[in-house]
């Protein structure tokens, strides 16, 4: 059977899925960013728009949302499982592995698990896989269900299918960026979405903070195998001292991927582990983004133990700074 088939298979398993069962669970990655969020949000939206009996499932450190995706909450998100999961289809959204939904249960007591996701690098754990890597993100997949379910799109749906494209695509910047894309986009606007309100609240009116932590974040920027890395760490103490919150790190890498001769531009950040597993324990969490032809980060983001897109990936590690800035020198050397 050829790729093709699978996939059209996959999307007609996951549409029959989709109208014949009555109760689901949704859930997204660990730290969503805006395509997680907003596609938990937009695919709890369809559900309920479809009369399904539907319960959202984040992480427990999940909540609040950060600032940038506070608005997107138009439907209820619980940290707790719902007692009857053995009896509910869980609806994954934007997870490449089981790994990254860190509420347990989840992944082994629900009734079956329908795995929606646009990673190229995705396990194929669910037990119906609807992995379409030639979409810009989860929401465009999505996107396309409603319309293939057609299923009305109301404003607050509009908005969360929005903000999960425009940030997963690098605000129509990145090589991911294609035809559909800009269809949804226009489509999306059709239904009253006002890009520019968007924009203000995702990249606009950022706190204090997050200045005094791109300040920290460009001061110790590095460039090491020749210009061709950009990196900088984001200590602890830099949090601290500024007030910011890790949220506020966002954007930071897209500075240093502008910088000429910049291949790889990868930012780490010290966090706090308070799970059971590593309680206190300060781990770096590195993002990696390209910046040149032939990078495929995801390739040196699974080799760190994590995952992502061609352009846009990370990994979370207990490698100190030069240990780290040798692993990323060393992929960098092995992907020319």
């Amino acid at each position: 059977m050829s790729t093709a088939d699978v996939a059209r298979d996959a999307r007609l398993a996951v549409l029959q899925h989709l109208r014949s069962e009555e109760r689901f669970v949704t859930v997204t990655h660990e730290h969503p960013d805006g395509d997680a969020i907003g596609s938990l949000v937009a695919a709890t939206r369809m559900l309920q728009a479809m009369g399904k009996d539907v319960v959202a499932v984040v992480a427990p450190g999940d909540l609040p949302l950060s600032r940038e995706y506070a608005a997107l909450a138009t439907v209820d998100l619980v940290t707790a499982v719902p007692d009857d999961l053995g009896e509910r289809t869980a609806l994954f959204l934007d997870c490449g592995t089981l790994d990254r939904m860190p509420v347990g249960p989840i992944r082994t007591d629900s009734r079956q698990i329908l795995n929606v996701d646009h990673h190229h690098d995705n396990t194929r754990f669910g037990d119906v896989d609807l992995v379409d890597d030639d979409a810009s993100s989860t929401v465009e997949i999505l996107w396309e269900l409603m319309r293939e379910l057609e299923v009305p799109i109301d404003l607050d749906t509009a908005k969360a299918l929005y903000v999960g494209l425009v940030t997963d695509t690098g605000q129509f910047m990145w090589e991911n960026t294609g035809e559909r894309a800009h269809s949804m986009a226009a489509d999306l606007i059709r239904h009253g979405v006002d890009p520019f309100a968007i924009y203000r609240t995702l990249y606009e009116g950022a706190p204090w903070a997050k200045l005094a932590l791109l300040g920290r974040a460009l001061e110790r920027t590095r460039r090491e195998e020749h210009g061709q890395l950009t990196f900088s760490l984001l200590r602890r103490e830099d949090y601290v001292s500024t007030g910011a919150e890790d949220t506020d790190s966002e954007g930071i890498i897209d500075h240093l991927r502008t910088v000429a001769g910049t291949r790889l531009a990868a930012v780490g950040r010290q966090v706090v582990f308070d799970d059971a597993a590593a309680d206190g324990v300060v781990r770096t969490k590195v993002s990696l983004r390209s910046s040149g032809p032939g990078i495929d980060v995801s390739v040196i983001a699974r080799a760190g133990g994590g995952g992502g897109h061609p352009q846009a990936a990370g990994f979370t590690t207990d490698l100190g700074e030069e240990e780290l800035v040798r692993f990323l020198c060393t992929q960098l050397r092995e992907l020319q």
